[in-house]
C-alpha cells in the first residue's frame, strides 16, 4: 500500500475545507423544512417557490445586465489605462495616473463605495445629474472599479509584446488606428477576455459599492440576498446558491473540454 505524503494529505484537506460547506449549501437546498439547519425530509418545493419569487427574479436580471455592462465598459477603460501605463515615457504624469488607476486594487471597498456617493451627490447639485441613483450610477461605479484590474491584466500582456511587429506594420503604411486594431487587439485579445470575465465577476459579486451606489429603483442580487440573510437564512436562498454553483461549474467544464479539445488538435495538427 502507498505510504500518503504530507503535500497529499494537507491538498485533500485544503479541498475538504474548500468544497465541504459547498456540499452542505446543496444537501440542504433540497430540505423540505423551513428551518435551515433541521432536515425535514427531502423536498425540491424551494426551487419552484424561487422561481415564483420576483424580486429575486428581478436582482439576477439587474446584475447579470449590470455586470455585462460593466465589463465592458471596464475593458475599454481599462485598456485604455494599460497603453499610458506602457506605451508613454516617464513622467510625473503617467507615475501619477498609474498610482491612480491602481488605487482601487488596494484601497477598502467602504472608501471607494462612500466616494462614489459623495460624488453622484454633489453632481446632482451642481448639474442636476444624475438625478437619482440606480442602474446608470451601479454602472459608473462599477466600470470604474473593475477598470482597474483590466488595466493590471491588459498592461502585463502589453509588456510581453514584441512592438518591432506594431513598428513593422506601420513602416508597412498601416496607420496607428489600424495597427492597433489588426496587430496588437489580436495578440492581447486573452489578456482582454481574462479582464471582461473578471471584471464581470467582481461586478456580479459586488455588495458595498452597489449598496452606496445603488437607490430604490435598482437591488442587485448580492443585495437581495444579504438582506434575507439578516433576516434569517430562507431555504430560498440555498437553492438560489445551489443554482449558480451549478452554472459555474458548467461554465468551468465547458471551458476546460474546449480547451483541452482545441490543444488536441493542435497537437494532431504538429504531428
Amino acid at each position: 500500500m502507498k505510504k500518503l505524503s504530507f503535500s497529499t494529505v494537507m491538498l485533500w484537506v485544503g479541498l475538504i475545507f474548500l468544497y465541504a460547506p459547498m456540499f452542505i449549501l446543496i444537501f440542504y437546498s433540497f430540505n423540505a423544512s423551513k428551518l435551515v439547519t433541521v432536515w425535514g425530509g427531502f423536498s425540491t418545493k424551494w426551487y419552484g417557490e424561487l422561481m415564483q419569487d420576483q424580486q429575486i427574479l428581478d436582482a439576477v436580471w439587474t446584475s447579470l445586465e449590470i455586470a455585462f455592462l460593466s465589463a465592458s465598459m471596464a475593458v475599454v477603460l481599462g485598456t485604455m489605462a494599460a497603453f499610458v501605463m506602457t506605451r508613454f515615457r516617464r513622467s510625473w504624469a503617467k507615475l501619477s495616473l498609474s498610482n491612480m488607476i491602481t488605487a482601487p486594487l488596494v484601497m477598502p471597498e467602504v472608501i471607494t463605495g462612500l466616494s462614489l456617493l459623495l460624488l453622484f451627490v454633489h453632481m446632482a447639485d451642481l448639474i442636476g445629474w444624475p438625478t437619482e441613483r440606480g442602474r446608470l450610477t451601479i454602472w459608473l461605479a462599477h466600470s470604474t472599479f473593475c477598470a482597474a484590474y483590466v488595466a493590471v491584466v491588459v498592461s502585463s500582456r502589453l509588456r510581453e509584446l514584441d512592438m518591432s511587429i506594431e513598428e513593422a506594420a506601420m513602416d508597412l503604411g498601416a496607420t496607428p488606428l489600424k495597427t492597433f486594431f489588426t496587430i496588437t487587439v489580436p495578440m492581447i485579445t486573452p489578456a482582454l477576455t481574462a479582464g471582461w470575465l473578471l471584471s464581470f465577476s467582481l461586478s456580479l459579486d459586488d455588495l458595498v459599492i452597489a449598496s452606496f451606489a445603488s437607490g430604490p429603483g435598482a437591488t442587485t442580487l448580492p443585495m437581495v440576498v444579504f438582506s434575507s440573510v439578516r433576516l434569517g437564512v430562507s431555504p430560498k436562498i440555498n437553492a438560489l446558491a445551489t443554482l449558480i454553483i451549478l452554472a459555474v461549474s458548467l461554465l468551468a467544464f465547458l471551458s476546460w473540454y474546449f480547451a483541452r479539445r482545441s490543444e488536441k488538435k493542435a497537437k494532431a495538427a504538429m504531428e
